[in-house]
């Protein structure tokens, strides 16, 4: 069995003021730093990352001692035209309300579809997973995003639950096991075992 402890990024100053922020490249916030000195999470084999700097910059905090491996899947959805602009800002978009009213299901305009970064973080996620088999590695963190992480246990989480009922505050996460066996055979299943930060 492989455990995964599943760990959005901490607060960037985007995510304070609820902005869309996917490919904007921006760092922590003070604020965010210092949440994380709240948040303990016990020492992975391996830690795994995506290569946006909050991510990396989160993984470093939480687990000093580890260099993550960087998978590019594993990076935020691409918000197109909604990117780093929040509900105000959009209120009165025509292509923002259609989003809104399809719940979320249409693509971002100049962006990802939601198919397109679903499949993308799964992909991410799949090569963290064989890496762990490779390496013989038993608990491992994933220093992610938000809709990465509702991607990865919308498809295989257990107990099943819908994209936006897997939603984590910054800092917070899932930890998860899996069956390496049973992966390998087809039959794809993440166990929740606990929750930090959830909703």
């Amino acid at each position: 069995m492989i455990k995964f402890w599943l760990i959005r990024h901490g607060m960037t100053e985007g995510n304070r003021h609820g902005r869309y922020i996917g490919v904007t490249d921006e760092p922590l916030c003070p604020e965010g730093r210092s949440m994380l000195d709240d948040v303990s999470y016990p020492v992975p084999q391996m830690v795994f990352s995506s290569p946006l700097i909050r991510c990396r910059e989160t993984a470093g905090i939480l687990f000093p001692e580890k260099e993550p491996y960087v998978i590019m899947e594993l990076a935020e959805c691409d918000f197109g035209d909604f990117e780093n602009k929040n509900y105000k800002e959009l209120s009165g978009n025509a292509e923002y309300q259609a989003w809104i009213d399809s719940n979320g299901t249409l693509p971002f305009p100049g962006g990802e579809s939601r198919a397109e970064f679903r499949a993308r973080s799964l992909t991410g996620f799949e090569k963290a997973v064989q890496e762990c088999i490779r390496e013989h590695v038993a608990c491992a963190a994933l220093v992610i995003h938000g809709g990465t992480i509702m991607n990865i246990m919308e498809e295989y989480g257990s107990p099943a639950r819908s994209f936006y009922e897997w939603h984590v505050k910054n800092g917070g996460g899932y930890l998860v096991e899996l069956d390496e066996t049973e992966w390998q055979n087809g039959r794809r299943r993440l166990n929740l075992y606990d929750t930090v930060m959830e909703g």
